[in-house]
């Protein structure tokens, strides 16, 4: 397909951050979402997994009784374990590896070949770039693919080419997607990293940025190669050291100094986590504002669905510098969220911010404003000096058209929360209807609503007599009273 030519109709365009679920069977099944895997599938998976450096619980091999009941059943514990060991870490579940072992109807695409033919025929017309070589996997997005490039006349100069497919939150329209791209190079800010070039068709956008050797900012927490591929440079590092206090301090102060700046102008980012700020000596620069714009899923949107208080982008933007907060204090992310307890850091006022923006309380309640945390006493007093001011000019027109798309971002958010928080309660109450405990206790009810039947009709039947004979004056026969009928106690399958 050419660059410039219109994605085919009907095309749809998945949530790669929806977290896919596997149940192993030990039998066969006929039904349409079932995928056949064998031992061998997940020993070849594990096997392209060892990047990560993690030490996965795959069961071993066995040649020998092999199809034993038993053993088949212990096995089936243990692929379900390590299934269930992989889908809870959060760069795991996200990467291409999994997605194609779970859902290969959906990702069996060669994303990288796709990236290069559309580069290729960008060439075409721009003859000046020149591909140096792919970046393969530096990134965790499925559908984003970057490469080194050069220009022909100045050779020494490396720039690295990031393309990327739609995303479900494309809501601009294709005239006005296109224009929005276009000026990204045109953005100025001390703390966000420039756009060289940057085109768009209806259904990709390719920019071109300066290749900085340092890296990003989780590669100096982590102690990385930038060219190293994702999986290898963050899910496994060999030390875990948080930066200093100052670093933390002055870090944090630029990275909420430019989300200030992108809210006031109304630019949808949602966006914010460490691989995504370059470092350029001691400033930070925010990367990828291309990303909203294409309508592409936030790298934390499994954590921001859970909570139904985080709504607007503003406030994803808040809890995800959160986030960062925390791999800059401990060198490491959250094992979960919301935070419960928090190790000691280097200040009390580290803490501060972090709990305003990951405890239990805050996700409950919902995130302070970006000006907020400014003021708070960890980034008051940071003073940043910088002669480049800051200019990104948005025509009227398109300013209306990001705020639209800004709300429909949100809207999809809101209904994604709303149904993830009624799924909670139905399966809450349907284990808790389950349960050996609520069993019990129906049972006990009704013995006692069986009892007190039973008493009451007894204590009816003198009192029907007393009033036949006081209102006729003849004696009729007693008829002996019904023995109660108690209720029926069957009890509900869990579901």
């Amino acid at each position: 397909m050419a660059f410039m030519e219109k994605p085919p109709a009907g095309k749809v365009l998945l949530d790669d951050t929806v977290p896919l679920t596997a149940a192993v069977e030990a039998s066969q099944s006929l039904q349409s979402h079932t995928i056949v895997r064998r031992y061998s599938d997940f020993d070849l998976l594990n096997n392209s997994l060892q990047i990560a450096g993690l030490s996965l619980p795959l069961p071993p091999k066995k040649l020998i009784g092999n199809m034993d009941r038993e053993f088949i059943a212990e096995r089936q514990r243990g692929l379900q374990n390590y299934l269930n060991v992989i889908m809870a870490n959060h760069v795991l579940s996200n990467c291409e590896l999994l997605k194609k072992f779970l859902d290969p109807n959906n990702y069996s695409a060669n994303y990288t070949e796709i990236a290069l033919q559309q580069v290729s025929m960008f060439f075409r017309s721009e003859p000046k770039w020149e591909v140096v070589e792919p970046l393969k996997d530096i990134g965790w997005r499925i559908r984003k693919k970057y490469f080194l490039m050069k220009i022909k006349n100045q050779p020494k100069e490396r720039l690295v080419l990031s393309w990327a497919d739609l995303g479900p939150d494309k809501y601009l329209s294709d005239k006005d997607f296109q224009c929005v791209i276009k000026l990204l190079p045109s953005c100025v800010h001390p703390y966000i990293y420039r756009v060289t070039f940057a085109t768009a068709n209806e259904s990709s956008a390719l920019l071109i940025r300066t290749f900085n050797e340092k890296g990003t900012l989780k590669d100096l927490i982590y102690k990385a190669k930038p060219k190293d591929p994702f999986l290898k440079k963050y899910c496994s590092p060999k030390k875990i050291q948080g930066l200093e206090l100052q670093q933390i301090k002055t870090y944090g102060r630029q990275i909420l100094e430019v989300l200030k700046f992108l809210h006031d102008k109304g630019f949808p980012y949602g966006h914010l986590h460490a691989a995504n700020v370059m470092m350029d000596g001691n400033t930070c620069r925010l990367l990828d504002l291309e990303n909203s714009l294409l309508g592409l899923p936030s790298f934390y949107r499994s954590y921001v669905t859970q909570f139904r208080k985080i709504n607007t982008l503003e406030s994803v933007d808040v809890h995800c510098f959160g986030h960062l907060l925390y791999e800059m204090t401990y060198g490491r992310p959250p094992d979960s969220v919301p935070v419960d307890y928090f190790p000691p850091a280097p200040s009390m006022a580290v803490v501060a911010v972090l709990e305003s923006t990951l405890s239990c309380e805050a996700c409950k309640n919902g995130m302070p404003t970006v000006s907020r945390l400014l003021q708070m006493p960890l980034f008051s007093d940071v003073l940043l000096t910088t002669s480049e001011k800051p200019q990104f000019k948005i025509p009227t027109k398109l300013k209306e058209a990001l705020r639209i798309a800004k709300e429909c971002i949100e809207k999809r958010l809101v209904e994604e929360q709303k149904q993830i928080h009624q799924h909670r309660r139905l399966t809450r109450a349907q284990s808790h209807h389950g349960s050996e405990e609520e069993r019990k206790r129906r049972k006990i009810l009704a013995r006692k609503k069986s009892k007190r039947s039973a008493v009451e009709n007894s204590e009816e039947q003198p009192a029907k007599h007393n009033s036949t004979n006081s209102g006729s004056g003849a004696s009729s026969p007693l008829t002996s009273p019904s023995s109660p009928t108690p209720p029926s106690t069957a009890e509900h399958a869990p579901l």
